[in-house]
């Protein structure tokens, strides 16, 4: 699965998205005004996870952290378009062994009841088609079940790789009441809820020790504390009264820091402390967990971090996410995130989303170029300036 990348995703006649297509990196950050597409390039890629390993329904889709919209909000309905599509149409294309492979498909919104339909859905390896079907195929096959993962066409490993890799897809939007243990996560997914959920859990997994050095990951914990600063240490226990008030809800495994500033005796838990440190630990144990999926997506990134510290874990994160082999998408407004971004690797991209005078989102990728060298200016000057579009046009 190491070398699975993702070459290009297309959307079609999804919400605002009437015809997107880009090449994703594996770190891929999304910026725009509100209500420019951000969420929806997201939900999309949800969409099509779910279309290409399970199916597409309700459960599904929450599962995914996808919105539950209305059938009809689904579909574009722009008031440019004449003649609507019947269909809804997603396409992903990867690079695995060697090898290009592209899985796409047309589906109908849901009519009489709560799942899509399947209009079309194929797969091909090098250019050449290694399964197809359609409502005109002549065998008598499901029309609301993806057979991406049961077809016998498709049972060679390559095809279980990019369907484990692609599959386990999720929209994370961490809250900070289920970071901190008190509510129930609402999508509680393997090794950390879409929310939040069962994070100690997956903290205490990533703790260990090489040698003499303490480990959080792949990180060496000085490193680690580094971006929580008022920190000397944090760890997983049980709760106990003597640093949790008993009328707290609270879950099984708790998150213990130390203050470097207090005495050893006044350690306090994940409900005491700052919300930007969990928001530190969130991501990076997302990025760094072997459980965590391959591929996900974080929007708004910069959730309850101060810009300097968004700047920093962008960095930070960015790099794991490439050490890793793993793909995520996801969005921000706080333009120091873009500081913590090296546009010259490859791997890390940036794209604005922008509505048209139609209203199509039109989804466009940052490149560093000459013209952008000679302004000497970070990119987060530069978006705040409209140089690099994805703003709002305020007067």
């Amino acid at each position: 699965m190491s070398d699975m990348k993702l070459k290009r995703i297309t959307i079609q006649n999804f919400k605002s998205l009437y015809d997107v297509s880009f090449e994703p990196g594996r770190v891929n950050v999304f910026i725009g005004a509100n209500g420019s597409g951000k969420s929806s390039v997201l939900e999309a890629i949800g969409v099509l996870s779910a279309a290409m390993t399970d199916r597409v329904n309700t459960v599904s889709l929450q599962r995914k952290g996808v919105r539950l919209s209305t059938s009809a909000l689904y579909k574009s309905k722009f008031l440019s378009i004449e003649k609507e599509s019947k269909t809804v149409d997603f396409s992903v294309g990867w690079e695995l062994a060697g090898h290009d492979y592209e899985y796409m498909n047309h589906m109908t919104v849901p009519g009489d009841d709560d799942s899509w339909k399947y209009f079309a859905e194929s797969v091909t390896c090098d250019g050449t088609s290694v399964y197809g079907r359609s409502n005109r195929s002549s065998a008598q096959l499901n029309n609301k079940i993806g057979y991406f993962t049961i077809s016998e066409a498709l049972s060679a490993n390559e095809y279980a790789t990019a369907a484990k890799y692609i599959g386990d897809f999720g929209i994370y939007q961490p809250d900070t009441l289920t970071l901190r243990g008190t509510v129930a996560d609402p999508v509680q997914t393997n090794p950390i809820g879409l929310n939040g959920g069962r994070l100690a859990e997956a903290i205490q997994d990533l703790l260990h020790e090489e040698g003499e050095d303490a480990m959080f990951g792949s990180m060496f914990m000085e490193d680690m504390l580094e971006l929580i600063d008022w920190a000397s240490d944090f760890k997983v226990s049980k709760p106990k009264k003597t640093i949790l008030n008993p009328g707290v809800p609270t879950t099984q495994e708790i998150i213990e820091f130390r203050d470097k500033y207090l005495k050893d005796t006044a350690s306090f838990t994940g409900y005491d402390a700052s919300e930007g440190a969990l928001y530190v630990l969130f991501m990076l144990a997302l990025a760094m967990h072997e459980k965590a999926p391959k591929m996900f997506a974080i929007d708004s990134f910069d959730h309850a971090m101060n810009p300097r510290l968004a700047r920093k874990v962008a960095e930070v994160f960015s790099r794991k996410i490439i050490e890793e082999n793993k793909t995520v998408f996801m969005t921000t407004h706080n333009p120091l995130v873009l500081d913590g971004l090296d546009l010259s690797d490859d791997d890390i991209r940036l794209f604005t989303t922008d509505r048209n005078k139609q209203g199509h989102v039109e989804v466009r990728r940052v490149q560093v170029s000459e013209k952008l060298l000679k302004m000497n200016q970070p990119l987060s000057r530069l978006w705040i300036n409209g140089v690099l579009g994805g703003v709002p046009e305020l007067l």
